[in-house]
C-alpha cells in the first residue's frame, strides 16, 4: 500500500485543525513543518493527535549532533511521531536524529534528495545516492526522494531496498501520482489538497493510489 501523506503547510492553528479533521479518512499521516509549528507552536501535534493519524515533524533538521538530539527530543516530547532531518551535516549528525527517535519509538527520515528544481545544483553528482547509503547504514527508517524525478527514485531504491520511501512533489510541483505510487511508500502532497476549495474531496481524489 502506497499512503498518501498530507503536507499541511498552512500557518493558522484553525485553519489547520479544520483540514486535517477533513481530510483524515482519506490520508495516511499528517506531515507539519515550520510554516505551521512557527505560528501555532509544537503543541499543535497534540491537537493534531484528535485526527488519530501519525504525524511527521519535517523540519529537515541539520546542525551539530548536540543540537540536533536537542530538537529531536523536542519533536518526539511533543507526539510526534516522526522526524525528518538533513543527511549532508554529516553521519554523526544524522545519527542523532536516528538515535533520538528510537529512544521514543519513532521513526527519522533522512532527506536524499528535495524535489524542487534548485536541488539539482547540489542534490546530484553522487550526493543523493551517498546520503541514501548514510540512511542504510546507520539505521535510519527510510529516505526523502522526489516525485518530480521518478528516475531518482527508482536509482534510490535501489540503495535503501526495503527502506521506506516518502515522495514529496506531487501535485503543485508537477510530480505525477500515478507514476510514483508504485514506487514509494508514501506520496507527500500539499497545496492541492490544503488550497482547494474542498480538501476533503481533493484528499479522496488519491484513493486510487493508496492500493
Amino acid at each position: 500500500m502506497t499512503q498518501l501523506i498530507l503536507a499541511l503547510d498552512v500557518s493558522g492553528r484553525t485553519e489547520a485543525l479544520r483540514i486535517g479533521r477533513q481530510c483524515a479518512p482519506h490520508i495516511d499521516a499528517i506531515k507539519v513543518g515550520y510554516p505551521l509549528v512557527l505560528s501555532a507552536g509544537l503543541t499543535i501535534a497534540r491537537d493534531l493527535a484528535a485526527t488519530g493519524l501519525p504525524l511527521i515533524a519535517d523540519f529537515k533538521v541539520a546542525d551539530i549532533p548536540n543540537t540536533n538530539r536537542l530538537i529531536a527530543e523536542q519533536v518526539f516530547s511533543s507526539g510526534f511521531s516522526a522526524i525528518i532531518c538533513h543527511g549532508f551535516p554529516g553521519s554523526d549528525s544524522a545519527e542523532a536524529c536516528i538515535e533520538s527517535a528510537h529512544d521514543h519509538d519513532g521513526e527519522c527520515y533522512l532527506v536524499a534528495e528535495m524535489s524542487h528544481p534548485g536541488a539539482e545544483e547540489f542534490f546530484h553528482g553522487g550526493v543523493a545516492e551517498h546520503i541514501a547509503e548514510l540512511a542504510v547504514t546507520l539505521g535510519a527508517d527510510g529516505i526523502i526522494a522526489p516525485a518530480t524525478r521518478p528516475d531518482r527514485v527508482r536509482l534510490l531504491r535501489g540503495i535503501v531496498r526495503r527502506k521506506k520511501i516518502y515522495s514529496p512533489g506531487v501535485g503543485a510541483q508537477g510530480g505525477d501520482a500515478a507514476i510514483v505510487a508504485g514506487l514509494v511508500d508514501g506520496i507527500i502532497v500539499g497545496r492541492q489538497i490544503y488550497l482547494s476549495p474542498d480538501p476533503r474531496s481533493a484528499a479522496a481524489e488519491y484513493g486510487p493510489f493508496r492500493q
